[in-house]
């Protein structure tokens, strides 16, 4: 059976230009490999019993693809499947870990250059010994409704002009995810939350977060933006949306089930 792997170039996945079929699920030869001078070439231990390893080719940014390659966002590829879809799940892993090694070339305890642990996804140092895995930073998206059923939805600085979607942020030392969930709706919009609930999860590695979904309820307050990040979050109603985040996220996964009325 013919090995196939995943080919990146930074933030993008690379795939030739005549592999119409291939396309569905990003995976080519990995002869094709001969096409790139100098790449990684490494494998990805499988998650478990049930999962393949992931072999992956990636080759420096500034390397000159081959007239027959091409390269596309690997967040753009993310949008045009559906969360649970099964052909997203690796690339993400395989995307995650790419950016992780670049990042960890060198032993964050005594500056050695760093080995890899072929057993799991993981550096080993060989000269202190040190075992390092991927960073994974916990955040936390809101759906939150009013007594109307209405839901609020901000406008992030961060955000294409005039797309709406949930108040978001990172995890904090020491703290729950809970309590990111009331910290950040707090800060951001100052408003006070109640029944928080967890809804469910997506790897996101843009860069390396875990996105975790929660609901909750308005309790009290008025809606007073940051300004920082936040600039503008109002109450909408299923016949008038602003324009949504795109599909393939977390975000626009629970405000579909919202609109649907699963939430």
């Amino acid at each position: 059976m013919e090995k196939k792997a995943f080919f990146f170039q930074g933030d993008k996945i690379l795939l030739p230009l005549d592999a119409s079929e291939a396309k569905a699920e990003y995976a080519f030869p990995l002869e094709l490999y001969k096409e790139f001078i100098d790449p990684e070439i490494f494998e990805i231990p499988a998650l478990d019993k049930q999962t393949a390893s992931i072999t992956v080719v990636s080759v420096t940014l500034d390397t000159v693809l081959p007239e027959n390659w091409e390269s596309i966002p690997v967040r753009q590829i993310v949008v045009m499947f559906n969360i649970n879809s099964a052909v997203i799940s690796p690339i993400l892993r395989a995307y995650h870990i790419v950016q992780w090694r670049g990042e960890s070339q060198f032993c964050g305890t005594c500056g050695a250059k760093n080995g890899y642990d072929s057993t799991q996804a993981a550096r080993l140092c060989p000269k202190c010994g040190r075992l390092e895995f991927p960073r994974i930073c916990p955040a936390m998206v809101v759906v939150i409704t009013d007594n109307e059923n209405k839901i609020l939805l901000a406008h992030n600085k961060k955000y294409k002009k005039n797309v709406y979607s949930h108040i978001s942020g990172f995890n904090e030392a020491g703290e729950s995810l809970e309590e990111t969930v009331v910290r950040e709706v707090r800060e951001e919009i100052n408003i006070e939350i109640k029944d928080i609930e967890y809804i469910g999860s997506q790897p996101w590695p843009f860069p390396n977060s875990l996105m975790l979904g929660f609901k909750a309820r308005y309790s009290s307050g008025t809606i007073q933006c940051d300004g920082d990040e936040i600039e503008d979050a109002k109450w909408f109603t299923r016949d008038n949306l602003p324009e949504l985040p795109g599909e393939g996220s977390l975000s626009r996964f629970l405000i579909n089930c919202w609109i649907e009325g699963s939430l």
